[in-house]
């Protein structure tokens, strides 16, 4: 039963068609495939590389600090805020956050090339984008970051083509109760 003062506001024909209408699928298998590859090559290069995960795991990402700290000051591309949870919380446990993001990046790649839980890779995808924008980085995490964002609110068409198609309906949403299958 529907509150009385509960007011639905219906979904445009645009919106409903980009991402609820398996229709648009395409659009997004395409855009999916476009940000998973950046990821999967991206982790891939760092996972080989061992200033990222082999013996000298942790100086890539100490120097791509350091660097992010010295556009902290004044006037710089960094907040402060920022440059100290790097300095504070990324820096001291470099080798750890080294392993957390290449192997990060790969499994995001992964998730958005075979369309499994599009959604949360996409997320996940975003949160480092922006990780390395407040880092002062751009490249090309502002077009990434845009897409991703599509890629989240798209979740239940975006990986249409995909595992998505088959995984989606296993394991169902938490806001509707699933009978177990």
């Amino acid at each position: 039963m529907k509150n009385q003062n509960t007011i639905v506001i219906p979904e445009n024909p645009l919106s409903r068609f980009l991402f609820n209408d398996t229709r648009s699928a395409f659009i997004w298998l395409l855009i999916r495939l476009y940000v998973g590859y950046s990821w999967l090559t991206a982790g891939w290069g760092k996972v080989q590389n061992e200033a990222w995960t082999g013996k000298y795991a942790g100086m890539a990402l100490e120097g791509f600090l350091n660097g992010a700290m010295a556009k902290s000051q004044e006037g710089g591309d960094v907040t402060g805020w920022y440059a100290l949870f790097l300095e504070n919380t990324v820096l001291p446990n470099a080798k750890v956050f080294s392993f957390v993001v290449a192997y990060g990046e790969l499994l995001v790649g992964l998730g958005l090339i075979v369309g499994l839980l599009t959604g949360i890779a996409a997320f996940f995808g975003a949160v480092m984008n922006v990780s390395f924008l407040f880092a002062g980085t751009l490249s090309t995490n502002p077009l990434l970051f845009i897409l991703a964002t599509w890629l989240v609110l798209a979740w239940k068409v975006a990986g249409w083509y995909g595992l998505d198609r088959w995984a989606l309906p296993k394991l169902g949403t938490p806001w509707v109760k699933k009978k177990s299958f």
